[in-house]
Parts: C-alpha cells; sequence; structure tokens
C-alpha cells in the first residue's frame, strides 16, 4: 500500500488540460487524499511511480506525450487501481483492455467521480 507516512492514501492525476487537472487535484485533495501531480504528460507520471506507487490513479487517455495506456499497463501490473476520466474512450472500450478499471466519460458529474475514488481508494488499501 502507497499510504504516505501521514496515513493519507496517494492519488496520482494525470491530467494535460489545466482547469480539468485543477478540478480534479481538488477534488482529491477535498476528500483528504495526498495529490501526487497533477502530470500533463505520461514522461513525468512514470518518474512519479517509480519513486512512489500511489493507491489510486486518476488517468486521462490522451496526455501531451501520447496515449496514457503504457503508464495504464505498468499501473495495472503493479496492482493500481485505475479511473480513466476521458472523453476520447467509451467505458466499453476501457473495461475490454481493463477489466478492473473504472470509467468516467468527461464530462463527468462530480459526485460519481468521487464515489468511484473512494471506491478505488477503499479497493487498493483493503489489500
Amino acid at each position: 500500500m502507497a499510504t504516505l507516512n501521514n496515513g493519507r492514501p496517494k492519488v496520482l492525476v494525470v491530467e494535460d488540460e489545466f482547469i480539468i487537472a485543477l478540478d480534479l487535484s481538488e477534488t482529491v485533495r477535498d476528500l483528504g487524499f495526498e495529490l501526487d501531480g497533477p502530470y500533463a504528460d505520461k514522461e513525468n507520471a512514470f518518474v512519479a511511480i517509480d519513486e512512489h506507487l500511489p493507491d489510486a490513479a486518476i488517468l486521462d487517455v490522451h496526455t501531451r506525450d501520447g496515449e496514457v495506456f503504457p503508464l495504464a499497463d505498468a499501473l495495472t501490473a503493479a496492482g493500481v487501481p485505475i479511473i480513466f476520466h476521458s472523453g476520447h474512450v467509451t467505458p466499453g472500450e476501457v473495461h475490454a483492455r481493463y477489466p478492473q478499471a473504472w470509467a468516467c466519460t468527461k464530462p463527468c458529474p462530480p459526485d460519481h467521480l468521487i464515489d468511484v475514488l473512494r471506491a478505488a481508494v477503499e479497493q487498493h488499501t483493503q489489500h
């Protein structure tokens, strides 16, 4: 489990649209989680997870340096729950490739994203 010394679960945010990244970051903090990011590209997110795995991740599919799938593959292999937050893939496409992942299609109602994020963190912290 990646929970930091302060006892708060850590959530990685990868989103290249500034306003959305800011909104997601505030949501993570408002829920009492530790924020890792936001990162606009996979390269910096890979550096972050090499240093410390998160308890959950919110990923946009398209980042500044291409599709996020290599990062999603690494997180999945490490057992980190993933939430895809994107307008570019359908929930069906997400579940076909990542059966354990959640999919929140943009624009996603804030309450739904909050419920999914809580479920993802809870799933990880119970293992």
